[in-house]
């Protein structure tokens, strides 16, 4: 039994699209930001140029399944780094529990998209 269609509807590329906007969008707006003199790390810079590339990539359905799971990794290590709410006293604990949860929820369609893209078969 396989979970790929034969050939993605319009749910799936819409899908896509929102899954790979929030990488794009936030990408694209930290590098803005530090084009325009905010104060950012070397290791964010690289986070987002990464981030905006794998987005770019998986708006255009380019090796869906690796894409998406390198994304997923991506905003896995993101949620541990980036909200340790487990550290957290209140009100604090609950607003980065939020943004963890957020974040797995997007580790969660990011697996699944890997699980249904579509595969070019070999000849």
């Amino acid at each position: 039994m396989s979970f790929r269609p034969t050939t993605p509807g319009p749910g799936f590329a819409l899908a896509r699209l929102l899954l790979a906007s929030v990488f794009v969008v936030m990408g694209a707006w930290r590098l803005w930001g530090a084009s325009q003199g905010v104060s950012t790390s070397g290791a964010t810079l690289t986070f987002s140029a990464i981030e905006l590339v794998l987005g770019l990539l998986i708006a255009a359905g380019w090796k869906l399944r690796w894409t998406a799971l390198a994304a997923a990794a991506l905003m896995l290590v993101d949620a541990l780094l980036s909200h340790p709410f487990w550290s957290l006293a209140e009100p604090e604990r609950s607003a980065q529990l939020l943004h963890f949860m957020k974040n797995a929820c997007m580790v969660g369609g990011l697996l699944l998209l890997s699980l249904v893209a579509p595969v070019a078969r070999r000849r």
